[in-house]
This record gives structure tokens, C-alpha cells and sequence, in this order.
């Protein structure tokens, strides 16, 4: 026996089986595949030709190269001034933050005068 939830008193009713139709199990509805997201062509294959070219250049074995060179600089800083700049930043707000925390916990601790 098949149930269907009544709108009304919202309680399960019996039903007919024609009302058990769940989405997936549709007859008669094609099967499409999903287009490709990533690492899609520039062209359509048609006017590609042989030949498929894709949306940039491997940076992989050079950025690889970069940070597995053993020159004592560590990973974080091994892409130059930017990264320093970044981590810099960082730190500092991290510091101002920390002691704007502690700050404010001190003050909290004070007594009121009343």
C-alpha cells in the first residue's frame, strides 16, 4: 500500500499507487550528462582540430623547483616581497590584536565606582 501526506489534517492517508513516483525513477527521461566545468578548452573541439589547448600553462614543476630549493628562507616567504608584505601584515594584526584583547579583559576585570 502506498501513503501520501494529506495537506489538510497532515497525517499520512492511503493513496493509490499511481501516487508513488519518486523523482529518480521517472520513465522516459533522458539522461544527460553535465557539462565539463574544469579544465575545459579555449575552442570547441571542432575548431580545435587535433590539437586541444587548454586555459594556461603548467606552472607546477616551476613553482615546485621554487619552493623545494634548500636556501633557508622558509615557505612562506620563498615567492618574495609580496609574501613578506602578507606575512608582516599578518603578524602585526595578529600582535595588535592579541593585546587589544588583553586589554579589554583588564579593563573588564576592574571594579565600577559606584
Amino acid at each position: 500500500m502506498y501513503y501520501k501526506l494529506n495537506g489538510i489534517t497532515q497525517r499520512l492517508t492511503g493513496a493509490a499507487p499511481t501516487a508513488y513516483l519518486p523523482q529518480g525513477l521517472k520513465p522516459g527521461v533522458p539522461m544527460d550528462a553535465p557539462p565539463i566545468i574544469f579544465a575545459s578548452p579555449t575552442k570547441i573541439v571542432s575548431e580545435a582540430g587535433g590539437q586541444v589547448e587548454y586555459m594556461g600553462a603548467n606552472k607546477v614543476p616551476a613553482l615546485q623547483s621554487l619552493f623545494q630549493k634548500s636556501d633557508g628562507i622558509p615557505v612562506h616567504l620563498k615567492r618574495g616581497l609580496m609574501d613578506k608584505l602578507l606575512y608582516r601584515t599578518t603578524m602585526g594584526l595578529t600582535i595588535g590584536g592579541t593585546l587589544y584583547c588583553l586589554m579589554a579583559l583588564y579593563i573588564a576585570a576592574q571594579p565600577s565606582n559606584k
